[in-house]
């Protein structure tokens, strides 16, 4: 864990201050790369709206807004899963109640090792990145991943997708005209260390990128996957469903079909979210 405790930016506090106050269940949404917290806006309303105190915490000094990301891409650089991890630790450990937890993409790797800490009382990782001991590496995933992958300078890089790099990797099942508005609307710079982290994992014994999938306190988990998505394809997101089967606490994977990576955005987007609402509201 982090020596000192970080400094979380204001918007943060002032959600997490509110969730205390209401007495409700918190829901922590963890975005992915080349997303910020305000792609999980309708998700929080559909939560508040049954009963949960949602709380979106943004990665270590993700900007506000898009256009500020764009403006100013370096702020992403040089973020480590480790690093990503310990700061939503932090968040959690300011609630006064154990919250669920549901992540997309390396946010639901992340959710994945909040889930094995045991700081969450009911997890939902969506298309989420492979850890340690998640062996497929489907051709699908390595072509999304090369704009990073290609060049290892980029470890220590923000790197920006092109429209045709997203649309590959985010936005195949839907239409032309939906992708180019989700990537006008949605996608920032992201930072290229996780990518290099999860595809190093199964080589390097002190990884970040691995999870306590043994942990007793780990708590019920839903994986979702979607059926076309090029980024996490079936092959990895039912892989991390075997790695954490054998938990002592539930674990189920639903594949929702027709969807690719933008699964959380997308125009299904209320389909996805109301799949984890159901799951949540099972064990809180």
């Amino acid at each position: 864990m982090s020596q000192s405790e970080p400094v979380l930016p204001e918007s943060t506090v002032a959600q997490i201050e509110r969730a205390n106050a209401s007495g409700r269940m918190p829901v922590v949404f963890i975005h992915g790369l080349w997303l910020l917290p305000s792609s999980w806006d309708r998700w929080a309303a559909l939560f508040e709206e049954n009963g949960y105190a949602p709380v979106l915490p943004g990665w270590p000094d993700d900007p506000e807004t898009v256009e500020e990301a764009k403006a100013h891409p370096e702020v992403f650089a040089n973020k480590t899963i480790g690093q990503v991890a310990d700061h939503f630790g932090a968040v959690i450990s300011r609630l006064t109640t154990k919250p669920a937890v549901i992540g997309h993409s390396f946010g639901g790797l992340l959710t994945n090792i909040i889930a094995g800490r045991g700081l969450a009382a009911v997890s939902v990782a969506i298309s989420p990145a492979p850890f340690r001991g998640v062996l497929p590496l489907p051709i699908s995933a390595l072509r999304a991943s090369a704009p990073v992958l290609g060049n290892p300078a980029n470890r220590h890089r923000a790197v920006p997708l092109t429209f045709e790099q997203f649309h590959y990797a985010f936005a195949n099942a839907v239409s032309e005209e939906e992708a180019k508005e989700l990537y006008e609307t949605y996608a920032v710079p992201a930072p290229g260390a996780p990518l290099f982290q999860a595809a190093t994992a199964n080589i390097n014994p002190w990884t970040e990128a691995k999870v306590d999938t043994d942990s007793p306190d780990r708590g019920p988990l839903l994986i979702i996957g979607g059926e076309r998505d090029h980024t996490v394809p079936k092959a990895i997101s039912s892989a991390v469903y075997r790695q954490q089967k054998d938990n002592p606490g539930v674990t189920e994977f639903v594949e929702i079909p027709g969807r690719g990576h933008a699964i959380t955005i997308d125009n299904g987007w209320r389909e996805v979210a109301q799949t984890s609402l159901e799951f949540v509201r099972r064990f809180a």
